[in-house]
Parts: C-alpha cells; structure tokens; sequence
C-alpha cells in the first residue's frame, strides 16, 4: 500500500522498469550496449537513493546516481561508435568513465549485499592489473591499461556482458511476474492449497510450511525471501500448536532454502546456467525438477520421523481454509502458472515472451479481490506494491551479476580461469571425486559470503570446466555447483536462512542450525547422487530410466533421514543411514 507521494514516485519508477524490460521483448533486437547500461541506469536509483536517508548522505548518493546514469546513457548512445573501438578506451575522459563505472558497480554491489562479493571483485581487478608481476604458472603476460579497463566497461566482455543479458532479458523479466503475484492474492493461494493438502496430516503444520515455501520459492528464487514471507504465517501456526521453536524454525529456514532449486525461478540461477552452458531453458527445468522434489521428498520424511518424535500435531480443523477459499484463491497463482506453461510448452514461445504473457495475466488479477470480487482502488495499490517490489529486486540481483560479471571478465582477459581450472585437475590428481569434493568446499566457502548466484557463478567458472574435463556432463557438473552453493544458507557458521527463521522464532541460531542439516540432509547427498546416476537429471530424454533413478533415491533418503533423525536406538539409526547411502550410491557399485 502507497503511504505518502515519495512510495509513489518509487512505484513510478518502479512502474518505468516493468515497462522498460518488457518493452525489450516485445520491441526486438536492441543493441546489449544500449540494452545492458539503459538496465544500470535504471537500477542505480534503487542501490543509492531507495535507503538514503539524511540530507548529506541523499546529496552525495544523488550525485554519484546521475553521473552514473549520464555515463550508462552516454554509453548507450554512443554504442555504435564504442563497437569501433574494439574495447580500446580512447583518451582520459573515458579512462575516467572506465573507472567510475568500475568502482559504482562493486559499491552498488556492496551496499546491496555487503563486502564479500565486490572485495572478490577488487582482487581480481588487481590481479588484472598487477599479476604480470607474479612469477610462475599464475602471472600473466599483461594487458595495457586502455585494453584492459576497456573490454570491462566499453565493450562485451565485462560489466556489460553476457551474464548481463541473462539479466535484462530474462531474469528481470521472471522477477517482475513474482512481484506481480505476490503482490496480490497468490501468496495466499500457496498457503490455502498447502494447508489443505497437508494440515490434515501429522505434523500438518510443519508439512504445511515445506508445500508453501515449495510454491512460493519456486517463483520467489531467495532463500531469505521465503522465510521472511511464509514463514510469518508458519513460524506462529507451527509454535502455536506446540511444535518445539527450533524445529518449527528449522523446517522453515530448510523448506525456505529448497525453494531456490524449484523450477521455474531457482534464484535466478536457472536462467545464469542457459546462459554459461547453452542449454535451453526447458531442457534445465526438465533436468532440474526430480532433484528438488527429491529434496522435498527427504525433508517430508524427516519431518514425519520428528512428528513420531515429538507427537506434531496436525493443524486444527478451524484454522484450515475452506474449500471455496482454497478454489478461488488457488486461481490467482494457478492461471498465470498455466499460461506461463502453456506458451513455453505447447507454443514454443520463449521463456521471457511466456513470462510476459503471465504478467498480464497476473496484472488484470491484481483487479479482483477474493472476497468482493473487481475491486479497482485496491487493485491500484497492488500494482503500487508490485512496482516497488519489482524495483528493490531487479536492483539486488542486478548488483550482483554487474559486480560478479567483473570477476567473469578478468578470468577471460589474464586465462586465469584456465590456470584455475588445470589447478584443480592437477591438485585432484585427474580423479573424479577429489574434484567433487575441491569443489563442493570451494563453492560451501564461497557460498557463506555472497549470494547462492553469485556463489554459483564464480564457482562454476572456475571449476565447470575442470569438472567437464573429467567426463561431467555439463549439466551435472553446473547443477552440481548451484546445489552446493546453496548449502551455505543452512550450514554453520553463516547460515543465512537459519538466522532469519531463528530470529523470528526467538530461538538459538546454532541449535536451530543442527536442526537444519538433518532436516536438509538432501542438499549434502543428492548432488553427489546426480554424479552417481545421472538418469536423475534425463527425465526429458529418458523418462523411464529417470523415474528408476527416482524412485533408487526417494528410498536411499527416506532411509539416511530416518536413521539421522528418527528415535531408534543407535544401532538401526545407524544401519538405516548406511543402507540409505548404499541405495543412493548402488550405480558406484555395479
């Protein structure tokens, strides 16, 4: 809801960046160094003004927006010249410009999700700039500096990037349609269709909590996102019916974190990966969808084990919806998710084209109400709250992939991504699971300090090839990747997730975390399960052998999370997680 005239001018602005990206779509081909610095502008605004707050602070971040937008433009109308140049900066006014843009690309990305992302950004600059310096196999024979800063900031090998067009082209475009659905009633749709789907059930309220947070992360794509919505509905159901707060704040923090390797979204990362491996976007979903519902299916299971445990309780029969709230309210999410579907698999329209389709679809549904049906003034205020939040979150992953997208380029330009690459086949010994496990700790090191896409990103670059090299697929090798990426928003000592749940529970965040990783036990084994038998990831090419596979892991994690957390005595707990790591592992075997 719009409070005061200076929300409105965000939902404005918000308003011109919804038109803007999907003006893009429907318009045609667009130059990507008009295209890509027009999107810098326009999130520039968000990253420096939206938070500012004093007259001295707004000055000086209103300053440092427009000669960020007046150089994006420049860029942008210059862009045929530019191609000339072939990334050779030509005199100190642009040499000024590179370095500018340089440093508002790793601050904005800074004040969006802290240090550790643009301080990686830095080293590489340095290493670009100083590594010809460095004796051995890890210098480089240098670049000269016009050349160097030029293909980051004039050209298409840094900041204005492929990675960059992934985020023009599509993933504003699917973050648009989840603000646009979450803004109205379809938050509340996820909720009723869960609630009764599984209230009924023991432990109903926990069960409750893994369906939403499903539905709602797999448009959502942010781990923190999902707890902090859906979890202020299960948080309270779940402590209200008795459920111990470490474990409601566990199945939340767990469920919540699943929802960002649920097709369509996955945090952005799904559309990241067509772009570094060329595989189409359907193709990843296909792949995609058995491991996540796997996920879910070893989460289930362990909240059964702790329902026996601890005697949850199903939800009470006068707070589950009743079934007209549930019909009508499941409309709101289920339409715009048929069209979406529909254009991308029975018309064979784009995913970003598809996507537009829906968010015209999910805006005329901003105009009913549940309850009174057409209901113009709050259909108003919904677009207001979709703008705004369209706004805030194409600027956060916007600032990401600019600033990763940096790190992307200085691997290209010095081939230290090739030096990085040889390193770990060489310190791997040329073995497969040595590498699995170089790379497993790389990205849970990485993961604790920046986001799960940029984690991804910055991982994958350095050892997909390696991984490829060693006879991956490319799909199970950037899969592989996303998955351990994500194993930092439950895994101690930063945990992203788990602080969120733990704080809105009011409970110790380490006892919730433990709680976590043996609820999340899937997101450490079934990575390493798509190595074992990749018929996992083939539903589209061989549905029957990925359905064996399926059902060969659904059995091996219902084993290992009862023997983790069931009240066995230690014996059969232990044979239980041994049995289930056999039957997940067996391919290894025969």
């Amino acid at each position: 809801m719009l409070k005061n005239s200076t929300q409105t001018l965000w939902a404005l602005l918000g308003l011109l960046m919804i038109v803007a990206h999907l003006g893009l779509i429907f318009y045609g081909l667009v130059p990507n160094l008009m295209s890509r610095p027009l999107h810098l502008a326009m999130i520039l605004p968000w990253v420096f003004l939206f938070k500012a707050s004093g007259r001295v602070h707004f000055s000086i971040n209103l300053a440092i927006t427009i000669v960020g937008i007046l150089c994006c433009l420049w860029i942008a109308l210059n862009h045929q010249d530019l191609k000339n140049q072939y990334g050779f900066l030509e005199g100190h006014a642009q040499t000024a410009m590179a370095i500018f843009l340089l440093g508002i690309v790793m601050e904005g990305a800074r004040r969006m999700i802290g240090w550790p992302l643009p301080t990686v950004a830095a080293v590489m600059l340095a290493y670009g700039l100083f590594g010809k310096h460095i004796p051995g196999e890890f210098g480089h024979s240098g670049t000269p500096l016009g050349s160097f800063l030029g293909t980051l900031t004039i050209a298409e090998g840094g900041i204005w990037g492929s990675l960059t067009g992934v985020s023009v082209g599509v993933v504003s475009v699917f973050v648009i349609f989840g603000a646009v659905l979450n803004a109205g009633e379809a938050g509340q749709g996820f909720m009723n269709v869960a609630n009764a789907a599984a209230g009924r059930l023991r432990g109903g309220a926990a069960k409750v909590s893994v369906l939403s947070s499903a539905l709602f992360g797999s448009i959502s794509g942010s781990a923190s996102a999902n707890v902090a919505s859906t979890g202020a509905v299960t948080l309270p159901a779940m402590t209200k019916l008795g459920y111990p707060k470490r474990l409601a704040a566990a199945v939340e923090a767990v469920a919540s974190s699943g929802g960002q390797i649920m097709p369509p979204l996955m945090g952005a990362g799904a559309f990241v990966m067509v772009e570094l491996t060329g595989v189409p976007y359907t193709d990843i979903m296909f792949a995609a969808i058995l491991p996540a519902i796997l996920f879910f299916v070893a989460v289930w299971v362990g909240i059964d084990a702790y329902a026996t445990r601890y005697d949850l309780k199903e939800v009470l029969a006068d707070q589950r919806p009743h079934r007209r709230d549930v019909i009508v309210t499941s409309a709101f999410f289920a339409i715009p998710f048929t069209v979406l579907l529909v254009a991308m698999f029975a018309f064979k329209y784009t995913p970003q084209y598809s996507a537009a389709l829906a968010i015209f679809v999910g805006l005329i549904a901003l105009l009913f109400n549940e309850k009174t049906g057409l209901d113009l003034k709050l259909g108003f205020e919904r677009l207001g709250t979709a703008c705004l939040n369209a706004g805030r979150q194409i600027a956060m992953i916007g600032s990401i992939i600019f600033c990763a997208s940096i790190v992307i380029g200085v691997l290209g330009i010095t081939g230290l991504g090739v030096k990085l690459t040889s390193f770990i086949v060489s310190g791997s010994g040329g073995l497969l699971w040595p590498s699995l496990l170089l790379t497993a700790l790389a990205c849970l090191l990485l993961g604790m300090e920046v986001p799960t896409t940029a984690a991804y990103v910055i991982c994958v670059s350095v050892a997909g090839p390696a991984l490829i090299d060693l006879g991956w697929e490319p799909l199970q090798a950037h899969l592989f990747v996303f998955w351990f990426a994500l194993l930092s928003t439950i895994t101690p000592p930063v945990c992203g997730a788990v602080f969120i749940a733990a704080g809105m529970a009011g409970e110790n965040w380490l006892k919730v975390a433990l709680r976590a990783m043996a609820l999340g036990i899937g997101l450490y084994v079934i990575p390493l399960g798509m190595i074992a038998n990749a018929d996992i990831i083939r539903l589209q090419s061989n549905p029957f052998g990925s359905s064996l596979a399926f059902v060969q892991m659904a059995t091996g994690l219902g084993c290992l999370s009862f023997g983790v957390i069931s009240n066995f005595n230690g014996l059969i707990r232990i044979l239980l997680g041994l049995l289930g790591i056999g039957i997940i592992f067996a391919r290894l075997f025969l």
